[in-house]
């Protein structure tokens, strides 16, 4: 039997439908759960960027030797410096990352490894509903929107707990992530459903898995970055009042005070999008050969061509900024956040507003 004559098996679609259903419930208690740790977690740590920055005795600069007494057989103290340190944006002195970003005890916050466990929980329902829409098909699940937002999300939260397994400190990312998540798969589940169903014969190739699953990789990998990029723009803001004596209010310090420091932010938002560069320079030129074996062309100018083309732009120019100009900071920061717009329109925008070669597997 073909893919294309390959019937339907709805008691998989619909067992998928239930699965996605049911990783957004697990994925809504993840969510309460990074609130409360949030909220809740470890408030005694907060306030640690405007000790830096003022030098407060009470909070201890956090450029100052720490001296930590030990009975070691004969009550000598031991001088130790803080181990998370790096350069303020502002240039003024040395910052600590935020205590919601760098492990010790707040790896063992108890609202934080409720959070992560809901949040692997939901990942693997959610990753179950994407192979058994696939199965139900007998193809790979991305031939439509809906596919494409259900495989996106469960990719997006894969890269995040595959962090977290390598022992990165990338706890600060989970809350924004479920957040827009929950959103993403709203959106997929009420506007963009599609029923499981056979693709037109175009789609019916080996590219369709090469091409898509790494412009699926691609947009996770971006959409990283974009959030450590926009959380460090909060951040920078905060640690510029902090130096200029404004003192912020309760909740923003709250908040801010468990992401990292801005520079972290902004490095760790470089490398993954110049890690993943290369990965979407790969994926044009993919779904240009696809298109030469599927229309008898390799460019046509189609909208998602060009839109992918336009994304590659406006990275290939923030990483030029980064390594010629020496962009950095908020300049910086703004460039990439137009290049993930660009990826954003083309991953929304050409399939929803503009008809195109791209259009035929529907939203």
């Amino acid at each position: 039997m073909t893919l294309a004559a390959a019937a339907t098996n709805e008691s998989l679609a619909q067992t998928s439908n239930v699965l996605i259903y049911s990783a957004m419930a697990v994925y809504m208690l993840a969510f309460f759960a990074h609130i409360a740790e949030w909220l809740f977690g470890s408030r005694s740590k907060v306030a640690r960027t405007a000790a830096a920055l003022t030098g407060d005795a009470k909070g201890g600069a956090a450029n100052a030797v720490r001296i930590k007494a030990e009975q070691r057989g004969g009550a000598t103290a031991v001088l130790e410096r803080p181990k998370i340190i790096t350069r303020s944006a502002t240039g003024a002195r040395d910052l600590p990352d935020g205590p919601g970003a760098a492990g010790g005890d707040e790896q063992g916050d108890l609202y934080g490894r409720i959070a992560v466990s809901l949040t692997v929980l939901a990942w693997a329902i959610e990753a179950a509903g994407v192979v058994t829409r696939a199965l139900s098909v007998q193809r790979a699940p991305w031939g439509n929107m809906y596919e494409f937002n259900i495989t996106f999300t469960t990719v997006v939260v894969g890269v995040y707990l595959g962090l977290l397994l390598m022992k990165k400190n990338v706890r600060w990312l989970g809350l924004p992530l479920i957040t827009t998540v929950l959103l993403d798969l709203g959106l997929a589940v009420t506007v963009l459903y599609t029923a499981s169903d056979q693709l037109v014969p175009a789609l019916h190739s080996y590219w369709l898995w090469i091409h898509v699953s790494t412009a699926i990789f691609c947009g996770a990998a971006f959409y990283v970055g974009a959030v450590a990029t926009l959380l460090y723009l909060f951040r920078e803001r905060y640690e510029s009042k902090l130096a200029a004596g404004v003192k912020p209010g309760a909740f923003a310090t709250s908040v801010m005070e468990r992401l990292p420091a801005s520079p972290t932010l902004d490095k760790f938002a470089y490398r993954v999008n110049a890690a993943v560069f290369p990965l979407w320079t790969f994926t044009i030129i993919a779904g240009a050969i696809w298109a030469g074996d599927a229309w008898g062309r390799y460019w046509g100018w189609d909208p998602k061509e060009v839109w992918s083309f336009i994304t590659w732009v406006a990275f290939a120019a923030y990483l030029h900024a980064r390594a010629t100009a020496g962009w950095k900071g908020r300049k910086a920061a703004y460039l990439a956040l137009i290049a993930f717009g660009c990826w954003l329109f083309n991953y929304y925008g050409v399939n929803i507003f503009v008809n195109g070669k791209h259009s035929y597997a529907g939203v």
